[in-house]
């Protein structure tokens, strides 16, 4: 029997858990669009980039949930974030493995200073080490609140640790 593939899919995780990686595999084997919260966050400039207001995200978001198709990744689960779990048709929660987000969070800044990588700010020294302050954060408050908070949509979660379960999914 053929599985109903969503239309309307948000991927969750923290700082180097893949999913903006996953986001732009799906993206691509699904034709449909992905949005990074990150840009819904931050405007983006030259100059340099400019934090939206809570409403201006919520404004920004609503325009894609629009879309009859989307997918949205980010480690976000603020209740500006809340309509995204809510319509979404899935959730994908990114259960990476802490040492394995620590090492793509240096390869990442290594590959993006080298220019290998782009990013859409500028990999700085600074950013380098509020990554693991990010990653340790969502490991010990960013989780716990998301299962919490979004438990009512617990039939709609799909935990991934590992790849091959998540390609066994969409297959």
């Amino acid at each position: 029997m053929q599985k109903n593939i969503p239309k309307k899919i948000h991927i969750i995780g923290s700082v180097g858990s893949g999913k903006t990686t996953l986001a732009r595999k799906l993206s691509s084997k699904l034709k449909i669009p992905y949005y990074e919260l990150d840009n819904v966050v931050w405007e983006r400039h030259k100059e340099g980039d400019i934090r939206r207001t809570v409403q201006e995200r919520i404004n920004y978001l609503n325009t894609i949930f629009q879309s009859e198709k989307w997918i949205i990744e980010g480690v976000h689960n603020e209740d500006w974030v809340s309509d995204s779990f809510q319509q979404a048709e899935i959730i994908i929660y990114l259960d990476t493995k802490y040492s394995i987000r620590t090492y793509r969070i240096i390869k990442r800044f290594i590959l993006q200073k080298l220019r290998i990588e782009r990013s859409h700010y500028m990999p700085t020294v600074e950013i380098f080490l509020k990554m693991f302050k990010w990653n340790r954060h969502f490991e010990e408050v960013g989780r716990p609140n998301f299962f919490k908070k979004y438990k009512k949509y617990s039939d709609k979660i799909l935990i991934v640790s590992k790849k091959k379960s998540l390609d066994q999914y969409f297959s």
